[in-house]
């Protein structure tokens, strides 16, 4: 008798199944990030996605038995998560953000940024119901889920979502048809804002590559399948926000608000601009290295912003 045939006699439940894959998991050390935090997490999301069932239901539904041709089907998504390390969400295709569904592939990073609870709160307390952005600019977009939230969230606005990567703005288009955003957000191919010469906005919310050398030197092998050029970003990670601060007031309306996320990079930019009066946001679902800068600081620290892109 071979090792399946031995585990698929003696699993029988959804249950059975997602604490196999939960322990085979943690004997092989994964690491979790992408849309989880835990192996029994993964392992629920693999199970749910081979039987075509929401990740959401009645707690019985664990007791059912499976097909044999279910449980082989799920043991071969647990051996490439295993194997392969490979993401949950790049085997599924699907993963969410600010509570909306998107499609992933390894053209893009898997989006966790914690800008999805800011866009939920529509940016409140920054933005004010009477002043809803109408202009919205999601650098750096990715698969377009900035850029599609801020739609969702922000019914009356328009949306412009840039990346450099045709690659990546073919995932944003699978995105934007999917949630029906044709109308609403437009991709559009930049390097940082040279496709929006002349536009301005509201507000400008980008996740820019921003891993330093040394982070990238120890990312865990999961990270791997991820597009390289959508992670590092120089030495301390900021060869493209220094950009973004040069250039973001030319694109903003008065009054208008800059986000930006640098994660672990934050120590960088505080050693670049210590005199620079960042407003550095907190998430209570975690996260951080997230600062936002108005217009008015944008310009008036622009001398210091040129200063460091020399």
């Amino acid at each position: 008798m071979n090792k399946l045939t031995s585990v698929t006699n003696q699993l029988h439940s959804i249950a059975d199944y997602c604490r196999y894959g939960a322990t085979l998991f943690n004997q092989a050390e994964l690491f979790y990030g992408h849309g989880s935090d835990n192996a029994f997490s993964d392992a629920y999301t693999l199970v749910m996605y081979a039987l075509s069932l929401p990740a959401e239901h009645d707690s019985s539904l664990m007791a059912c038995r499976l097909l044999e041709s279910e449980k082989e089907y799920i043991l071969a998504l647990f051996k490439r998560r295993v194997e392969e390390r490979i993401p949950v969400a790049y085997i599924t295709n699907i993963t969410y953000f600010s509570q909306l569904p998107f499609y992933v592939d390894e053209r893009v990073l898997i989006p966790r940024s914690p800008l999805g609870e800011l866009i939920e709160k529509q940016f409140s307390p920054y933005i004010s119901e009477q002043k809803t952005p109408k202009r919205i600019l999601d650098l750096c977009t990715g698969s377009g889920c900035i850029a599609i939230a801020c739609a969702s969230y922000f019914a009356g606005a328009e949306v412009d979502a840039v990346d450099l990567s045709v690659d990546a703005l073919n995932v944003a288009q699978i995105n934007i048809e999917n949630h029906g955003v044709s109308e609403q957000v437009i991709p559009i191919q930049s390097d940082v804002f040279s496709g929006v010469e002349g536009q301005s906005y509201d507000l400008i919310v980008t996740n820019p590559p921003y891993v330093d050398q040394q982070d990238i030197d120890t990312l865990p092998a999961e990270y791997h399948h991820e597009p390289e050029m959508g992670l590092g970003c120089g030495a301390d990670g900021l060869d493209i926000v220094r950009k973004i601060l040069v250039q973001s007031a030319t694109h903003l309306n008065d009054n208008g608000l800059l986000f930006c996320e640098v994660g672990n990079s934050e120590v960088h930019v505080k050693a670049l601009y210590p005199d620079v009066p960042f407003t550095w946001l907190t998430f209570e679902r975690g996260g951080h290295g997230v600062f936002m800068l108005t217009k008015e600081q944008l310009i008036e620290f622009a001398a210091r912003f040129y200063a460091a892109l020399k």
